[in-house]
């Protein structure tokens, strides 16, 4: 049957399951049934863990000073003050990393010690998930999860059917139906289980959700194995009593696995450029110890001392002159501050552990908090350039509720809005819409109380829907239906009077008023996404054929027959209507059919129906043949509801200038009119749409589009034939060239909001597939970026991955966010900078597989205006200050080079400067990482134009960078030469001693821990008591700690150089002036120039911080108000636009064959 089981191929082409044989299958050492999606295991983790830090560069730098001060002639400073520091960050990193592992194994063993019955003779007998085998038979019940991926063998249901809900694996909640081999559906007991045997062989594990292959052999007869009976890993069984399956692929193997590919590392924008900046103070470190070289070369080469006395050999001094710089890299290497990674890493866990705390991002419905899975991308939320948001489960709910209808021109809802209320017009007639209560009225006795009756009664038979009876109630009837539109309208025909209630393989059955209609199902022409339509040729009760039809309004419209339509024209403008609602519309229409014709047609029907090739287009000829001559009913109106709040954050998110795009499966219409409904596309905006069939085709119109839009915009494109361009291809050209110039890849520049023009993007999945490729990828990217809004349809999860690699390597600083809900989205979620999953569902795969979960869309907003914003404008402001802390303090050693002679002697005592990032500098920036608001989440919510600061980078770039740097030899200068000049040559002593360079050196590190802390104060935007705390607690600790060292170090031989000191330092009263009067004088500078730039030159968040302190009001109410209004205008004079058809049934064609095995009353 299939070409992949010839017996002459080799044996690893297929996986060969031996039915109730563990002997064979042992043989074959299938994989085990245990997952791990853990970064790390215990094994593992030193290596991978170090592997890691030291890929950073400046743990990679410190880790070469640590080796090198081991070389005591060369070390200037303890041997160890390095390599003990260097270890604590490790180990704090380590412990970060432990934790947030624990977390990923924790979930993982949850699972994995979940309970499955599982045959053992000829019973079921529980066993724990992570110790089932390829090729055991276990019993699923229902609302159960499966365990693996497994073969469907029987079910409690008839013919082997069973309903199962993926929404773990796509997003989608609605049910879908399974089918057991025919061979097999009789197994319905341990002992026929037991006694099966038999041979499956099918295809390798693999990632594909929607495909399977492979055949099953019963004895001498091979019988072959589609994806009907193929139960997914992460599935769960619905409204099915019982399930037997076969174990196929286990563990990592299974196709949910096979989707969640090993989690990249991903390193955010302000990581980059910290490792960038790090390479720059590497140089500046280099120049400087070579500047240091040079002054102890000079000085060994032409002081008189040297030359005179010592007698330094010239050679000699060259020879030391590497050395030298060594030495001087050594003396100076924390102005590279290895405290910064580590302060980072336990800043980000903080920021992760208060997203997880968040009420306001909690979902009381599920008992769901938002989760910080990766936590070292929480400042990347704040500099978001593009949102890649799947639509199904993620925008909505997947859930269809039956709001409106309209019946022979008369408009009717299950709830009247105030203005469409019934009224009176100048001529005295009554015109608006009506209550479900009135329709009901209206249908015993109105003039269209026939057109009702017909209009019921095709919604209570025209479909594929299947009656259950609720265990929980037998009363009460549960919808199964492959799409979720059409179990709406089946319970919207309940609602009014006309319930189904059983289906048989030829005949439906509803209730109308207690009496039971039996009708009869001739055929059905199913929908697909060509046709738009389906329906039914049915015989009613009294024998008469009818056929009813619904679908797209495009599609029935033009059917329609030409005379004896009367309801066109108001069913048309009642459509505009429910369009500019955003609701998913049907035309509702029928005709009646002769005995004859029906005779003739039918013939020509089992003709399509029995070719082989072509025979989906064969049966789709057949149906026009019949549908034609239609008399329109009226129209169906159906809420595809949004999750709350949608609708309000992606406004929010446009208003930030975060782009938002669209990729979905579903079709066209309904993702446009879900770009209406959620405010993604509005009514200002023209539209694009891209549906063409051929490359040449496409790569043509996204051309002629994106050449009419740069008209448009006065875009003016380089000469590509200019002297310059040429000259470049030239030399590109040459053989090998490429190899040794670097890539001069051209990259789109980000578009201002400002600038976009209001259009919006449609592209369906066959236009996009050729829209990525090589050839014309440029020219789409470059129209997209030049929308407001994009929608890509009926998109594959490959295809949501390529979109989203295409605007992250080819838009210059653009920073991307993927979000979505089902295994289907792991590859976009993966492939961003930033991937948040919906989470909610246990297991889902999507969360598991995000940097962040949240249990509902609308936490979007908060999540990334405010503990985005927060968290880059706090890291920001670490970065730097880390940098100026320590540049500070190590670039006074630079000063005391000149007067030291460049002799390489420290100022510092080693153990004190070693503690200088890990106590007395550390808790000022924890505080400004953890507690600072540089405004306020309530005016970051109202005001998200704010945002835009991370998407420009304006708190942290290579100019502020070099400001702080600048700053730091300012201050640094200062404190040497301010205490200096205070203390001159230091104090005599009764002895006839003078203070000696570890007194003076002490004296201006404690001036440099005032002045740090005071720099730290000025940042500081938002006081709370840790601030107070870190502030002068750190400066307090410094005085406590100090006096108490000295006298004790010495004795333990840490400290020898710090004998005496603390009476020469705390009985100076040069001491006590310097350390008050240097420190202010150092930042006089930084307060001028802050009081200067807020008053004179105010950025857009000192006007809010300001109006936030003062509660002053703004004009935005009665904006927001003249927006609405506008708005409204639009939507009246707006005449037609494209609507979306309430129809998400599969192009499959398999709803009409399922329902003719089907029957209820079995």
């Amino acid at each position: 049957m299939f070409g992949l089981f010839k017996s002459e191929e080799p044996l690893e082409r297929f996986r060969t399951i031996y039915i109730n044989d563990s002997s064979k299958n042992s043989e074959q050492k299938f994989l085990h049934n245990s997952i791990s999606t853990g970064k790390y295991q215990v094994y593992s983790f030193i290596f991978k863990f170090l592997g890691e830090q030291f890929s950073k560069y400046a743990n990679l730098f410190f880790l070469f000073i640590a080796v090198v001060q081991q070389i005591g002639d060369l070390s200037p400073t303890n041997r160890y003050g390095t390599l003990v520091p260097l270890v604590l960050v490790l180990t704090i990193s380590g412990v970060k990393e432990i934790l947030e592992d624990i977390k990923r194994h924790t979930q993982d063993k949850t699972v994995n010690n979940r309970v499955v019955n599982t045959l053992n003779g000829q019973t079921f007998v529980p066993k724990k998930w992570r110790e089932l085998q390829v090729g055991e038979i276990v019993r699923i019940d229902n609302s159960n999860y499966f365990p693996a991926d497994l073969v469907l063998l029987s079910s409690s249901e008839p013919d082997g059917l069973c309903y199962i809900e993926t929404s773990n694996l796509d997003g989608e909640t609605n049910l879908k139906i399974r089918q057991a081999l025919k061979n097999t559906s009789e197994i319905l007991t341990p002992e026929s289980a037991a006694s099966l045997e038999g041979v499956v062989r099918c295809e390798l594990p693999n990632n594909s959700l929607y495909t399977f292959e492979g055949t099953l052999r019963l004895g001498a007869k091979e019988i072959p194995l589609n994806p009907d009976q193929m139960l997914l890993r992460g599935a769960m069984l619905r409204n099915t009593r019982w399930v037997y399956g076969l174990v196929i692929f286990t563990g990592h193997e299974s196709k949910l696995m096979k989707n969640a590919t090993a989690t990249p590392i991903k390193q955010t924008q302000v990581d980059l450029m910290v490792n960038q900046h790090i390479i720059y103070l590497f140089m500046v470190l280099i120049g400087i110890a070579v500047f240091s070289a040079f002054g102890t070369l000079n000085r060994q080469l032409f002081g008189r001392f040297e030359r005179d006395i010592v007698l330094i050999d010239p050679l000699t001094a060259w020879a030391k002159f590497p050395g030298d710089i060594v030495t001087y890299v050594i003396l100076f290497n924390n102005l590279i501050p290895m405290s910064l990674i580590v302060t980072m890493d336990i800043i980000k866990f903080l920021l992760g552990t208060l997203i997880g705390t968040d009420e306001d991002l909690y979902y009381d419905v599920n008992d769901t908090p938002a989760t910080a899975r990766t936590s070292s991308l929480v400042e990347e939320l704040g500099q978001i350039d593009y949102v890649f948001s799947d639509k199904t489960g993620t925008l909505t709910c997947n859930m269809m509720d039956f709001r409106m209808v309209t019946i022979g021109g008369v408009a009717y809802a299950e709830v009247v809005p105030d203005n469409k209320k019934p009224q009176k017009d100048s001529e005295g007639k009554v015109t608006g819409w009506y209550d479900f209560k009135r329709l009901m009225d209206n249908e015993v006795s109105s003039p269209t109380s026939k057109v009702i009756k017909e209009f019921l009664q095709l919604l209570a038979v025209c479909h594929t829907v299947i009656p259950e009876e609720s265990e929980d109630d037998p009363k009460k009837i549960i919808y199964q239906a492959s799409s979720p539109d059409e179990a709406a309208l089946v319970k919207g025909a309940q609602s009014l009077g006309y319930v189904f209630t059983t289906r048989r393989p030829r005949s439906v059955t509803f209730n109308r008023k207690g009496e039971d209609q039996e009708w009869e199902i001739l055929q059905i022409n199913e929908f697909n996404s060509t046709r738009k339509r389906m329906s039914a040729l049915v015989r009613e009760p009294s024998g008469r054929i009818k056929l009813y039809i619904k679908g797209a309004d495009t599609v029935i419209l033009e059917r329609l027959a030409k005379v004896n339509n009367p309801y066109v024209d108001a069913t048309c403008a009642l459509l505009e209507e429910y369009a500019c609602d955003g609701l998913r519309t049907l035309c509702i229409a029928y005709r009646d059919v002769s005995d004859e014709e029906y005779a003739e047609w039918s013939a020509i029907y089992e003709k399509a129906a029995n070719t082989i090739n072509n025979r989906g287009e064969e049966l789709s000829k057949a149906a026009e043949l019949i549908e034609k001559d239609l008399i329109l009913l009226g129209a169906t109106a159906i809420e595809d509801k949004l999750q709350d709040g949608v609708g309000d954050t992606i406004h929010t998110l446009a208003s930030a200038g975060i782009r938002v795009w669209v990729l979905t499966g579903d079709r066209q219409e309904t993702a446009i009119n879900i770009g209406f409904s959620c405010k993604l596309i509005t009514d200002e905006m023209s539209m694009i749409v891209c549906n063409e069939p051929t490359h040449f085709e496409t790569k043509e119109f996204l051309e002629n589009k994106l050449n009419a839009l740069r008209t448009g915009m006065g875009i003016v494109m380089p000469d590509e034939n200019s002297f310059w361009n040429r000259l470049v291809g030239l030399v590109y050209g040459v053989p090998y060239m490429n190899y040794l110039l670097p890539n001069k890849k051209r990259k789109i520049k980000k578009s201002n909001d400002m600038n976009l023009e209001p259009i919006a993007l449609i592209i369906d999945g066959r236009s996009l597939e050729f829209a990525l490729e090589d050839d014309i990828k440029m020219t789409f990217l470059e129209l997209a970026v030049m929308c407001k809004a994009v929608v890509c349809c009926r998109v594959s999860p490959l295809q949501k991955a390529l979109v989203v690699r295409l605007v992250k390597n080819n838009v210059e600083s653009a920073v991307t966010l993927a979000i979505g809900d089902g295994a289907n989205d792991v590859s976009m979620i993966q492939a961003a900078h930033v991937g948040v999953g919906i989470s909610g569902l246990e297991g889902l795969q999507a969360a598991r597989a995000a940097d962040f979960a949240i249990a509902q869309f609308r936490f979007l907003r908060k999540l990334i205006l405010v503990h985005g914003g927060w968290a880059y404008s706090r890291l920001c402001k670490i970065v730097l200050y880390s940098f100026y802390k320590n540049i500070t303090v190590y670039l006074i050693q630079f000063w005391f080079s000149f007067d030291s002679g460049f002799s390489g002697q420290t100022m510092f005592e080693t153990w004190t400067v070693s503690m200088y990032n890990i106590c007395f500098a550390f808790f000022q920036p924890i505080a400004i990482g953890i507690f600072d608001q540089y405004v306020t989440s309530r005016m970051l919510d109202r005001y998200p134009q704010l945002y835009r600061s991370g998407q420009v980078r304006s708190f942290y770039n290579d100019y502020t960078f070099w400001g702080w740097l600048i700053n730091s030899f300012f201050h640094s200068l200062i404190l040497y030469y301010g205490f200096a000049g205070v203390y001159g040559e230091g104090n005599m002593e009764h002895d006839g001693q003078i203070a000696n360079n570890w007194v003076f050196g002490e004296m201006v590190y404690t001036g440099d821990l005032i002045t740090i802390t005071i720099k730290a104060a000025l940042c500081v935007d938002t006081w709370v008591n840790f601030t107070f705390f870190a502030i002068f607690g750190s400066i307090a600790l410094w005085f406590a700690f100090f006096p108490v060292y000295v006298a004790i170090a010495p004795f333990t031989g840490l400290g020898w150089e710090l004998i005496g000191v603390n009476q020469y330092v705390f009985g100076s009263y040069a001491f006590w002036f310097a350390i008050v009067l240097v420190p202010i004088i150092c930042n006089l500078r930084d307060l001028a120039w802050k009081y200067f730039r807020r008053v004179y030159y105010p950025q857009n968040f000192h006007i809010i911080q300001e109006m936030n302190k003062y509660n002053i009001p703004d004009s935005t109410p009665r904006a927001e108000w003249f927006r609405k209004q506008v708005q409204k205008v639009r939507l009246v004079q707006r005449s037609k636009r494209n609507r979306g058809f309430a129809f998400s049934q599969s192009d499959a064609g398999q709803e009409a064959h399922l329902i003719r095995i089907y029957d209820t009353t079995r």
